[in-house]
């Protein structure tokens, strides 16, 4: 019986998707070397584990959105699923490669891209849980369907800069934020009253104003 095992060997983005793409480079590896595997149709969920890496005081400063203070650390920095993502590896014996293409988005209300974007440097620690279905040769040359073991599974630690030259590629100097289409309609009447030709314009007067209201507040 086939006992496959999957083990991360590199990440790259793919230069000429429109949307942004990570692939993950798998080597996969059978014993008995001997048998022929015919195909792999894998799954993976992909979890970032957040307390395997330090922070700096500015990384910190930006995650308090997600997990508090850094005194509560202890009881709220937890791991969290990224992503999942599939792929079919075709047939081998011994050991083969496969890739694992994961899309990535940057929409900033999402915890793990407020995690992400947080980081300012190092590496981020992933941990793969594969799963899925391998078809292979029986000795007397019969198609058999098993699943993959449960307890498949590898860590990998991928640069920051690899997500970060990914989301640059894609959104230069840009941020991407969802809100409420309510709150987006008052922000909407605010730019049209004040005559501002952009929305990066509209914040910035929004700020000012708030800002303003602070230093009078502080004064009064």
């Amino acid at each position: 019986m086939p006992d496959p095992d999957f083990k991360v060997t590199g990440v790259k983005a793919e230069a000429r998707s429109l949307t942004p793409l990570l692939q993950f480079e798998l080597l996969v590896a059978n014993r008995p070397a001997t048998e022929t595997i015919h195909a792999i149709l894998l799954q993976a969920q992909i979890k970032i584990q957040s307390p395997e890496r330090s922070y700096t005081p500015q990384e910190k400063e930006k995650l308090g959105d997600l997990f508090g203070t850094p005194e509560r650390w202890g009881q709220t920095l937890r791991g969290q699923l990224w992503a999942s993502a599939n792929t079919t590896v075709g047939g081998f014996q011994d050991s083969t490669h496969a890739t694992l293409t994961v899309p990535c988005t940057f929409d900033l209300s999402f915890a793990t891209v407020k995690y992400l974007y947080a980081l300012e440097g190092g590496e981020v620690p992933f941990r793969f849980l594969f799963s899925g279905t391998v078809f292979y040769a029986s000795p007397n040359g019969r198609w058999q369907v098993q699943q993959i073991s449960w307890d498949r599974e590898c860590s990998y630690r991928m640069p920051v800069t690899v997500w970060q030259d990914l989301i640059e590629s894609h959104y230069p100097k840009s941020a991407w934020l969802y809100m409420d289409r309510d709150v987006f309609e008052q922000l909407y009447a605010f730019k049209r009253r004040r005559g501002l030709s952009s929305w990066e314009q509209t914040i910035q007067h929004l700020l000012a104003e708030v800002e303003n209201v602070e230093k009078i507040g502080a004064y009064a």
